[in-house]
């Protein structure tokens, strides 16, 4: 079994996933990724490198989303003058060093390519389609990469599934007599606190593909804030000002409302704004929330028109990308490990908070990188 495992490659991973979608070769600044994410459906965006001395070679240099911009705008200095920060190349949203996105070739095995998320790759691109020349007759691609297509940790756990009664009895102990449930203390937040204190933890979130805990004083679980929550809103810099003038728990409200927020938390941030003297965040709010409520008046008119067509892909991206905030996915210590990775691939997330059976108090968290080094620990006697 081990050996016919280890034997996989990671083109057995890529059958039938999609072409990344891309950033369109005009885009240069912050604001244009912004425009190309709320145009498209697609929650993340690849950012190409083209070699200028030979055009037609690209490479995948780094992975943007909506939650990417909401933290460069309620960055330092970026909140007096979001304007500006809109203007800012690229460079700006991509991580300090790079290293998060790498890339593997087909042939690659599925072990070689495991390891390197189970060393802090964030994400791995594999080119999936050739053009150009035909291959050469020792089977090398003579031609030049056209497309890739992201590998994520759900597509390893779902690998691991396929194969799960191979690994008996692992997968039916529980996650915590197994040692997986950590610590959720860094991924934490409680809900009275100011929204910009989720700032950290929301870049931590999009690094380890999990989310912020919402907690009460006295550590219960209410929600979570999670990078699927924030780019399903297409009021990125309603959002923005949210994080900058509300608490936790009245953003955690705030982000529920997709597409219409209700009006007294609207005015709260407005207000608030004022006084801490964001005018030019609150100038920008109002012609995101004109523009939005323009787009749903044509959709009302006539379903067919342009309004229409952006208010659907807006509820497409919405119901693609996650649950709401107030419901977040929970399991308990004594649950399996097989319960959990099957619970978890059910509601498209990438981890699970673990509650208290009697309480409902946040004990940690489980995440599918977790889960991995269970079954690479298994194949470890095969090189």
């Amino acid at each position: 079994m081990a050996v016919r495992l280890v034997s996989n490659e990671v083109s057995d991973l890529c059958i039938g996933k999609p072409a990344v979608r891309s950033l369109p070769p005009s885009a240069a600044t912050v604001g244009d990724v912004l425009a190309a994410l709320r145009r498209g459906d697609a929650p993340h965006l690849a950012v190409l490198v083209v070699d200028r001395a030979a055009p037609e070679k690209r490479a995948v240099s780094g992975k943007l989303c909506v939650a990417d911009v909401i933290c460069f705008l309620c960055s330092d200095g970026n909140l007096a003058s979001p304007a500006v920060a809109l203007e800012r190349p690229i460079s700006a949203l991509l991580p300090k060093g790079g290293g998060l996105v790498r890339r593997v070739e087909p042939q690659f095995s599925i072990l070689e390519a495991l390891d390197l998320i189970l060393d802090g790759a964030q994400s791995l691109v594999v080119p999936i389609r050739w053009v150009g020349r035909k291959k050469n007759l020792h089977g090398g691609a003579g031609g030049v990469v056209a497309d890739f297509c992201w590998l994520t940790h759900e597509d390893f756990v779902r690998f691991f599934l396929n194969s799960i009664a191979h690994f008996s009895p692992i997968p039916t102990l529980s996650i915590d007599a197994l040692g997986l449930v950590r610590s959720a203390d860094a991924l934490t937040v409680c809900h009275d606190e100011p929204g910009l204190a989720l700032l950290p933890l929301v870049r931590r979130a999009l690094s380890d593909h999990t989310a912020v805990a919402v907690v009460t004083e006295d550590g219960r679980l209410l929600g979570e804030i999670s990078p699927a929550s924030l780019c399903a809103c297409d009021e990125t810099i309603s959002v923005a000002a949210g994080i900058a003038t509300l608490t936790v728990g009245d953003l955690m409200s705030f982000i529920d409302y997709f597409g219409s927020p209700p009006d007294s938390l609207v005015r709260l941030i407005k207000s608030r704004l004022k006084q801490k003297g964001l005018k030019q965040m609150l100038e920008l709010m109002e012609d995101e929330l004109s523009s939005l409520s323009n787009s749903s008046a044509l959709s009302s008119s006539s379903d067919d028109e342009l309004g229409g067509k952006q208010l659907r892909r807006l509820r497409s991206r919405c119901f693609s990308m996650g649950r709401r905030a107030e419901d977040p996915e929970v399991c308990h210590p004594g649950s399996s490990l097989v319960a959990a990775m099957v619970q978890a691939l059910a509601h498209r997330v990438s981890y699970l908070w673990v509650v208290d059976e009697d309480d409902y108090s946040l004990m940690g968290i489980v995440t599918f990188a977790d889960m991995l080094r269970v079954f690479r620990e298994q194949l470890l006697p095969y090189p």
